[in-house]
């Protein structure tokens, strides 16, 4: 058998329902000045936000919390840099990253920024792994989709740059993670499928990665077949509360193999579409996806079948019909995209590939000569 490490260091709460509780418990974490770093719109109008402001005041017996809820759905780096000014001023002590993967991103990275003298920019854009004295974290997930509350990374946009990456390291993982599926009840059906995809694409990507492992395959295996169940349950049924419960359970597993395994090309060929178009996560994913699925078959055929098996699909034996087979699989749950449907246009192509960075060679396609652009090419075709 392959050899492993495997590590978890977040402290996770999962349930329905559970979160007053959880921060109970964490009581003793909720000291001194604290910023909650959310998206705010949706999580003011279903009244969840009030919600744990309130619940916060009543554990800590104060109010000094402050609120920054000017996060976008691509967290941007003026944002950042904005929050982290807030927080220097007001003697910030702990981050808070309450609402889906772009709050809780941003929170990551505003918790590296305050107590530190270097921009943030430092760690952005040149690499530097946050230190040792990066603000604890809590992250509360309000969408079963990114497992960042579990990841090491923070996906951050600079729309100066027209880059899409990460501030990476340990020191960014959350202290806690309180994985309440209540507050997924009124996501809707859109962001329930774009975001529930990006659950798919990480237990995909990280099932069939070159760092993969027999643990972490059991993991991806079960978060496959979880997503390919309870998504279409919630195409029929948005109400349908123990599909959301489930489809949280999968996105906090799955979460746990971002930080240990990582991700694929599809992932790092996405925040080259984000930073350029500003289209959300899941939709850049899922334009990507048949095609990068035709190619990885050729060097992944065992695997691809067995995706195709979890999501309820019989084996296929060419590398069209594993994208056949998927683009019916997008099809019945109305989110097939194609590139152009994001703005993309083909004389774009070039430029894009070119900003695809990061770990590449994660995904064993890598190897093959300029794939990013022909996945990138494929992907605008009908």
């Amino acid at each position: 058998m392959k050899e492993f490490t495997f590590e978890l260091s977040t402290k996770i709460y999962f349930g329905t329902n559970i979160w007053k509780e959880a921060l109970q418990k964490e009581k003793a974490r909720l000291i001194g000045n604290i910023m909650i770093i959310t998206t705010g719109r949706s999580l003011v109008k279903h009244g969840y936000q009030q919600l744990i402001q309130q619940a916060i005041v009543e554990i800590i017996g104060n109010n000094k919390i402050y609120i920054y809820d000017k996060i976008s759905q691509n967290p941007k780096l003026e944002e950042v840099k904005q929050a982290i000014e807030i927080g220097k001023e007001r003697s910030i002590d702990c981050v808070i990253g309450f609402g889906g993967g772009s709050a809780i991103d941003a929170a990551k990275a505003v918790a590296v920024g305050i107590p530190v003298e270097e921009p943030i920019e430092t760690y952005l854009l040149e690499g530097k792994e946050p230190r040792k004295e990066t603000l604890p974290i809590i992250a509360i997930p309000t969408t079963a989709g990114t497992g960042t509350e579990l990841s090491k990374g923070a996906i951050i946009s600079s729309t100066y740059h027209r880059i899409k990456t990460g501030i990476r390291g340990k020191n960014i993982l959350p202290k806690i993670a309180i994985v309440d599926d209540m507050f997924t009840w009124t996501v809707p059906e859109k962001i329930t499928m774009e975001t529930g995809f990006d659950v798919l694409a990480h237990a995909i990507e990280s099932y069939v990665a070159v760092k993969a492992n027999p643990f972490s395959e059991m993991i991806s295996e079960k978060a496959i077949q979880i997503v390919g169940h309870n998504l279409s349950l919630l195409k029929q049924d948005l109400d349908n509360h123990e599909a959301r419960s489930q489809m949280c359970y999968a996105s906090m597993i799955v979460g746990m193999n971002l930080a240990n395994v990582g991700t694929c090309l599809p992932h790092r060929m996405q925040y080259s579409i984000g930073a350029y178009t500003d289209t959300s996560h899941g939709a850049g994913l899922l334009a990507l996806y048949p095609a990068w699925i035709k190619y990885e078959y050729e060097v992944n055929q065992e695997k691809i079948n067995q995706i195709l098996n979890g999501l309820g699909y019989s084996k296929v034996k060419s590398a069209e019909e594993a994208e056949n087979m998927f683009k019916v699989f997008l099809n019945k749950l109305d989110i097939l995209y194609l590139l152009s449907d994001l703005g993309i246009q083909e004389q774009m192509l070039d430029e894009l590939s070119g900003q695809v960075t990061g770990n590449l060679s994660n995904d064993k396609l890598s190897e093959e000569s300029d794939i990013i652009k022909k996945i990138f090419k494929k992907a605008m075709e009908n």
